[in-house]
């Protein structure tokens, strides 16, 4: 599990579309640093420092992974990203961005590339009252003092004015659900993703308990008479597994989720039993299926069939490298039946076919994104 831990920081435009660059910056930052859990009005006042137009000044609560030097550096490419040129001479210069840091947690870092708590922040009223709004009583490190008092010291004359616009806060997927399933074919990165969740946003996962079942191997080498054994001890581990760990809240866990759901058992009934064995099946299925809570967003990871193949080698079961492109069309054919017949399901398909989302971390935001928003 990652440690998350505070931060507090500073956004100012001055030019372009203030109120975008604002909003783009806050989108960015719930997408690569962390969740956004306040964000401040926003605040009008004068360049500070040097001759431009004005200013438009929030200030945002983080929950960030990264340590200071990571988050430091992601912010500086979120300033690229929205505009910001590289500094050339010292001075002050008018820009579509620029994100400071103010606070992280009560940690005092002086080196040559980042000071905290930030050096001026007690001398401006542009950082002061936006931080005062969302957070008064922090203390500051060093002053000892809460920031509301310290914005009462503040000796800055400057006028600041609170706008009526306002900025989006990007909800993050662990404040949206509580129970995320995710789907997919043989191969199709499903228990990867899950894992990758689970550790970015303090879920309780739940992983499929596959490699624990005898029938399996038996069944990639012989699978008329391994089927209904197969499929029926997989229905009642899997019945049994989520009724148990649905119901047990973790006080220490923002949501559950999940590499599989209980429908998976009648997709791949569907495929592998005889006719009068799949009937038999589902009477037991739909007594199950019943009692299992319903996730708050089913999602199905689609992956074509070659690069399924090559997940499959790649990984090294043995028993599955015997598994056919043919058997993997059907599988993936019995996963879009079931979501065009679920129409009460929250369904988000997410095709992997091109990603990279265990070592491409743009990838990876993408999905997060698409998460999201669903």
């Amino acid at each position: 599990m990652k440690i998350l831990r505070s931060t507090y920081l500073s956004l100012g435009s001055n030019k372009g579309n203030l109120l975008q660059n604002l909003q783009d910056a806050i989108d960015l930052i719930a997408e690569q640093i962390g969740c956004i859990c306040k964000v401040s009005s926003i605040y009008k006042t004068a360049s500070w420092g040097f001759v431009s137009d004005d200013f438009y000044n929030i200030c945002v609560e983080v929950t960030t992974s990264l340590n200071p030097e990571n988050l430091l550096e992601t912010i500086h490419k979120i300033e690229k990203k929205i505009g910001r040129q590289k500094k050339i001479i010292s001075e002050y210069e008018a820009r579509p961005i620029d994100i400071d840091i103010l606070l992280f947690e009560q940690e005092i870092i002086f080196s040559k590339y980042l000071s905290v708590p930030h050096k001026e922040m007690l001398n401006r009223k542009f950082v002061l009252v936006p931080l005062a709004e969302i957070a008064p009583n922090l203390i500051h490190p060093i002053e000892k003092q809460q920031i509301k008092v310290c914005l009462k010291k503040c000796t800055d004359s400057s006028t600041i004015e609170k706008l009526d616009f306002k900025i989006k806060r990007p909800i993050s997927i662990s404040e949206k659900y509580n129970f995320i399933a995710i789907e997919g074919n043989i191969g199709a990165g499903k228990t990867t993703l899950t894992k990758m969740i689970a550790e970015d946003f303090n879920a309780k996962k739940i992983l499929e308990r596959f490699a624990d079942n005898p029938f399996l191997p038996k069944f990639y080498n012989d699978n008329e008479r391994y089927a209904f054994p197969l499929e029926m001890s997989f229905l009642a581990d899997r019945y049994q597994q989520l009724s148990d760990d649905l119901a047990q809240f973790d006080l220490f866990k923002n949501f559950i989720v999940s590499d599989y759901y209980i429908f998976k058992s009648l997709i791949f009934a569907q495929v592998t039993l005889q006719k009068e064995e799949y009937f038999l099946y589902r009477k037991m299925f739909d007594i199950m299926y019943k009692e299992i809570t319903k996730p708050d967003l089913y999602i199905y990871l689609y992956q074509n069939t070659p690069r399924l193949i090559e997940n499959i080698k790649y990984r090294g079961r043995d028993y599955e490298q015997n598994i056919s492109p043919e058997y993997l069309d059907k599988i993936h054919k019995g996963y879009v039946g079931f979501i065009k017949t679920e129409e009460k399901l929250n369904t988000l398909i997410i095709d992997v076919s091109d990603k990279d989302f265990v070592n491409n971390t743009e990838d990876y935001n993408q999905i997060i994104k698409q998460i999201a928003n669903a």
